[in-house]
This record gives C-alpha cells, structure tokens and sequence, in this order.
C-alpha cells in the first residue's frame, strides 16, 4: 500500500499501544515515520523493530509538555527528513481520581500532556507544514470529552480543550492546506486501560453494539484514513472510533 508515499509522519507517543500500531499502519502504507516519546528504551526497540522491515523510522525523546524539547525535535526532524507532512498528536496520559481526592499535581500532569502537549507540537510543526504547500494534523480526542466520565476531571477537561483547539485550527490552517481533525477513542485494549478494574471493562463491552473493547489497530486505521488524500475535505471534525459506546 503506498497511500502516504513520500509523507513524513511525527507520531508523538510512538513507543508503545495505539501510537506504535499507527507507526507501523503509516509505513506500511508508505510513510516515514518519526516516533517521539518520553520512554526512551520503548521508543528505540520500536524504531529497531520497524527499521528491520527496511523502513525509513527514527526515535526522538522527547517531552512534549515542553515547548523546548518539541522545538528541538520538530528541527531534528525537518534536518533527518526534509520536512514534515503529518502529525499525529497521540501521547496521553491518565492520573485517574474523584475531585475530592485529585491532587493539583495530577490536575497539572495530565492537562501538561494531553492539552499543553498538542499545543506544543502543533505550534512547532505548523511552519514546516505550510512550508510543505499543506499537511495533516491529527489530535487525540475521546468519548468521555462528550460525556464525561467519573474520577477524571482532569483527563475530561484536556480532551474536550483538544476538540475545541481542532475546530479552531480547522479554521485557522484551512487556507494553508492544512486540515485538522480529531479521532475520539472509546475504550481500547493498551496499557493505559489496565488499571481499570475488569468488572468494569466487562461493563463497557456490554454497553459497546460491537460487544468487545477497542483494539489499538482500530484507532490507527482512522488515523491512516484521515491522513490520506481520501480525507482531503474532511477538516474540524471528530470521529467517534467507540464501537457504539452507550454512557
């Protein structure tokens, strides 16, 4: 499949789960691919594991809640590559507790990667998308920014600001080509849902049409499809990848 021939691709939290399947879904299909994350050893065994297939993958550590490891990454990028195509603002975290009991720290982890974070990359990247003619950005929503969801007030409130920055640069980045969309993940089967007790996973399951959980090739299919030409006048929407999910 050569569907992104020629487009380099950052996919930040590209070590591990839905990030590193989609890092593996975007080669096939013909891109090169840069993974950035926190978790160096991950992120190198990803990069090596891909990089034997003969894809043209490199790793970055970097923290995306701040601006000036983004800044130097998006540079070494654009010096490895030539430029960059699409980015996939991926990387999240969860720091799950009731009001009462989160702390300000858990408040200010979480709102630091999952909303600091896609501001930080998308304002790094965006000069080298317009230098480009046009570009893909692609943000990581979720259902709960829709419906809520108990015990995470933090993780809410970064996901519903991440849909209301993709309709603003929606229609800021438009005129430069640049369409901006999000995928709203229900309950996907990766690391970060394994702390969720399996009563309440079997809960879901049984409130998903689908009848099962969320695997992470199901979020990365979506990611491909709207990074590829077949998207080109989709912009400043969100897609519900959730199997149905009824709150």
């Amino acid at each position: 499949m050569t569907r992104l021939a020629g487009k380099t691709a950052i996919i930040t939290g590209g070590a591990k789960g839905i990030g590193r399947v989609t890092a593996q879904k975007f080669i096939e299909a013909g891109a090169a691919g840069a993974l950035w994350d926190i978790d160096e050893k991950a992120g190198q065994a990803a990069a090596g594991e891909l990089k034997s297939n003969g894809a043209e993958v490199r790793f970055y550590k970097v923290n995306t809640a701040e601006m000036p490891s983004v800044a130097t990454a998006t540079e070494l990028v654009v010096q490895d590559f030539g430029g960059i195509d699409i980015l996939i603002n991926n990387a999240g975290i969860t720091r799950d507790a009731t009001l009462k009991k989160m702390s300000v720290l858990q408040w200010q982890q979480v709102v630091d990667v999952n909303l600091t974070g896609v501001f930080n990359c998308t304002k790094a990247v965006y000069p080298f998308l317009v230098e480009r003619g046009g570009g893909r950005i692609l943000n990581a929503a979720s259902v709960v920014a829709h419906n809520g969801n108990f015990g995470q007030t933090n993780y809410v409130a970064a996901k519903a600001g991440v849909i209301g920055m993709t309709k603003v640069w929606a229609r800021e980045f438009g005129r430069k080509g640049i369409t901006v969309n999000a995928v709203a993940p229900g309950f996907i089967q990766t690391e970060m849902v394994e702390t969720v007790p399996s009563e309440i996973l079997e809960g879901v399951a049984s409130r998903t049409p689908l009848g099962r959980l969320g695997e992470a090739q199901d979020i990365a299919h979506a990611y491909l499809f709207l990074a590829s030409e077949e998207a080109a006048f989709i912009t400043g929407t969100v897609l519900n990848v959730d199997g149905g999910l009824v709150f």
